[in-house]
């Protein structure tokens, strides 16, 4: 009788803890689709008129808080998301990867407990602007078949890291407080 209570108890916990998880990532992944559809300024001056968008922002902040799965979910999940519906259809498979690699890496570089500073929050979000750069860079290259146009995105990609950044790092000590109070925590 006692296994089987020590048994209920750890499925419990797991399912508890498989229904936080599903709820936290869906909430991020609409908070980078919300941020990235309706948060956003398309630039006149890129060749594939680029768009700057704030959807780094609560994907930063989801994979720092809660973890390379929920980061890597929210951002190829989110973005990708916004592609398909928002015309940029052609770009939603690079998206999907390209975001979905920052996300996890980012969550990646924050989880372990000694990298929960601000130091290591620059370090995986320059992480994630590399990706990103290189990513669009490839992509680009891939879709139009040119490897000189691509560079006139760069700066658009730089601005929209930098300034998700400066926000991230503004937000994210008193979120990660408030995620730790109420008891959420990072999903491995």
């Amino acid at each position: 009788m006692a296994n089987t209570n020590v048994q209920t108890a750890a499925n419990d916990r797991e399912f508890t803890s498989s229904v936080q998880f599903l709820t936290v990532t869906a909430i991020f992944v609409a908070l980078t689709y919300i941020f990235t559809a309706f948060i956003n300024v398309r630039l006149p001056i890129a060749a594939n008129g680029g768009l700057i968008h704030l959807g780094n922002v609560p994907l930063f902040i989801g994979a720092i808080i809660f973890g390379k799965k929920t980061g890597a979910i929210a951002g190829g999940v989110g973005m990708g998301l916004f592609d398909l519906l928002s015309g940029w259809t052609l770009w939603a498979p690079f998206t999907f990867v390209i975001v979905g690699l920052m996300g996890f890496t980012v969550g990646k570089l924050t989880e372990d407990e000694k990298h929960q500073n601000f130091k290591w929050y620059v370090i995986a979000i320059a992480a994630a602007c590399v990706i990103k750069v290189v990513g669009y860079y490839i992509a680009e290259v891939v879709i139009y078949g040119n490897p000189f146009s691509p560079v006139t995105s760069i700066p658009g990609n730089l601005v929209q890291i930098g300034v998700a950044a400066v926000i991230t790092l503004i937000v994210i000590a008193p979120l990660n407080v408030a995620a730790k109070r109420v008891g959420l925590r990072k999903f491995k």
